[in-house]
């Protein structure tokens, strides 16, 4: 009997995911523990492994589906095997079907073919699908003779109904298509073969591909571009006429969204739209800061504090601050404003996959080494794409740094329900007027948004100044 591939539930919050794309296509052979499927949640991506040691049988979704947590969304077994019981169960997805040109092809729909529906109603799985082949074959050989199919005025070998459709709709030339049917004939897992196997196009260069001319690499390796394409060779001309003109570069290409990207957009939008956002700026003398990073940096191996660095130092002054705050630590829920005791500090990561915003748990009660070590574990399993949707939910505030990139002060976006981020810039040089003269000193950026509906001005701006004092003198801070 065919086993169950479920897709799992990933945290308590994850309601469903999305299918990014398959790594084993039906048909192929998989391990038990092997990675069979990709996918994303809101936060980050994983790799569900197989249940099972066998041949997939089948997928249900294709990539781009949402896809309800609990699912089962493709099957296990030996090959022959009807996994339609199996499809029978699983829920349909939230979302329309969508090409992946990165993925494996999509499902097969089960189509039905033209007539013979009450011989139909008997038939069941792979035998039900070859008496349709076979029927259709029938019906067109008495209608048009050998079936046989016609693209630009090139005739290839017999061609099944369904396949003939999903050549039309992916614009493929069967032409010279070896089939894998009976007598050669052209069958639906045929085309997806060759979809499969067709370069990787952006879609404005695939546009300049099928209005003929520019063709793609012979051999290409990763997405195809308008750069990668191959000019159409110029005609041979008369030695009299002039030189044919260059081909004519694309201005600009489309690039969709990635379905990370697209929620990070969706929530900044949302976060703007659904609260009032109020921005306070100061800055935190960063001469204890600077000391203390270099005599960490000189610490004995040993002592496991060389690795800390500023945004640690930050973060560490952050959640033993907040404690006093419990305005600022806190979410904003329907029913009003639930305050925390312990500090679950977010803190902004830059990944390949856009922002990302792991959580170090009960973040105040962590000695500065230990904060540290949590804070590189998540920020790594973030860039790798392996953190957990846990690790990057349930925080209480948020620490967004882009000071090593040069920025000295932003408008840091909330991450609701949160009621408030600090945003971390770079250290310059500040004039001060100490005992009537001026004295230039180094001053950390800092950039506290908070939503105005339940914090005010005065009590933030209180917080942020506590913050600066804590910068300010750390060494004490670490004392207590």
């Amino acid at each position: 009997m065919p086993t169950a591939v479920i897709l799992p539930k990933l945290g308590n919050t994850v309601e469903s995911s999305i299918i990014a794309r398959w790594l084993k296509r039906p048909g192929e052979t998989v391990a038990e523990g092997e990675a069979l499927v990709e996918i994303e949640t809101d936060k980050s991506s994983l790799e569900v492994a197989s249940p099972a040691t066998g041949v997939l049988l089948d997928t249900f979704y294709a990539p781009g589906d949402d896809v309800p947590v609990l699912t089962t969304i493709a099957a296990i077994g030996q090959p022959g095997e009807d996994a339609s019981a199996l499809r029978a169960d699983h829920r349909p997805p939230t979302t329309d079907r969508r090409d992946s040109a990165s993925g494996p092809p999509s499902p097969r729909p089960r189509e039905e073919p033209e007539g013979g529906e009450g011989r139909r109603e008997g038939l069941a799985g792979d035998q039900g699908r070859r008496a349709n082949d076979q029927e259709e074959d029938l019906q067109r050989q008495s209608t048009l003779g050998p079936s046989s199919f016609v693209i630009g005025q090139s005739v290839s070998a017999p061609v099944s109904p369904r396949a003939r459709r999903l050549a039309e709709q992916k614009g493929l030339d069967l032409a010279g298509l070896a089939g894998s049917g009976p007598g050669g004939r052209v069958i639906e897992r045929d085309v997806h073969a060759a979809l499969a196997a067709r370069p990787r196009l952006t879609p404005l260069a695939r546009a300049l591909v099928e209005k003929g001319g520019f063709a793609p690499p012979a051999e290409a390796t990763g997405r195809v571009t308008t750069r990668d394409l191959v000019p159409p060779a110029p005609a041979a001309s008369a030695p009299s006429a002039p030189a044919p003109s260059p081909a004519v570069t694309a201005e600009y290409e489309d690039v969709p969204l990635s379905n990370v990207r697209r929620l990070i957009a969706e929530r900044m939008l949302a976060s703007l739209q659904t609260t009032a956002q109020l921005t306070l700026n100061a800055s935190a003398d960063a001469r204890q800061m600077q000391a203390l990073r270099q005599r960490l940096k000189a610490s004995p191996e040993a002592l496991g504090l060389r690795e800390v660095t500023v945004n640690d130092l930050v973060l560490f002054a952050v959640s033993r601050t907040l404690t006093r705050f419990p305005d600022l630590n806190a979410l904003f829920l329907d029913r009003g404003l639930r305050r925390y005791t312990p500090v679950h500090l977010g803190f902004a990561v830059d990944t390949p996959r856009g922002l990302l915003v792991p959580v170090i748990r009960r973040a105040d009660s962590l000695s500065l080494r230990a904060l540290s070590q949590t804070a590189r574990r998540l920020a790594q399993a973030a860039q790798d794409g392996k953190a957990a949707p846990d690790d990057l939910s349930g925080g209480t505030f948020t620490v967004t740094n882009l000071g090593s990139l040069g920025i000295e002060s932003f408008t840091p976006v909330l991450n609701p329900p949160q009621v408030a981020i600090l945003g971390v810039g770079s250290i310059q040089l500040k004039p001060v007027d100490v005992d009537g003269e001026a004295q230039f000193i180094p001053h950390l950026g800092l950039s506290l948004t908070i939503n105005h509906q339940v914090v005010d001005g005065a009590p933030g701006a209180r917080f942020l100044h506590a913050v600066t004092q804590a910068i300010a003198s750390l060494d004490l801070l670490l004392a207590t």
